[in-house]
């Protein structure tokens, strides 16, 4: 199981369009690409411009479908008008986790 998190800072004005461009790519992840396992949107508690996604997939390759797809790219295409990100805060497969190996 691959897993990372990442945040994004986000113009105060653009809150709204960021968590919902934000939740309509996780809801078209999760449907639509068998290996997206999920995908969290997180604000952080102490800074109402910093937001987070913390993903899942089940393995590199299922991550390397999804960045390469029409989901990733429309997100992208919208929220780096406004938002600055992703920073990679963490990334990495479940320890123990055979598939991955």
């Amino acid at each position: 199981m691959y897993q990372f998190l990442v945040s994004f800072t986000v113009q105060p004005e653009h809150r709204d369009d960021f968590v919902r461009a934000a939740q309509k790519t996780a809801r078209d992840s999760l449907a639509n690409e068998p290996g997206s396992q999920r995908f969290e949107v997180l604000a952080d508690e102490e800074n109402p411009d910093l937001f987070y996604l913390n993903e899942v997939y089940a393995d590199v390759d299922a991550f390397t479908a999804h960045a390469g797809g029409p989901y990733f790219a429309a997100f992208f295409a919208e929220a780096s008008a406004y938002a600055q990100g992703p920073t990679w805060l963490m990334k990495g497969n479940l320890v123990g986790d055979q598939e991955a190996a």
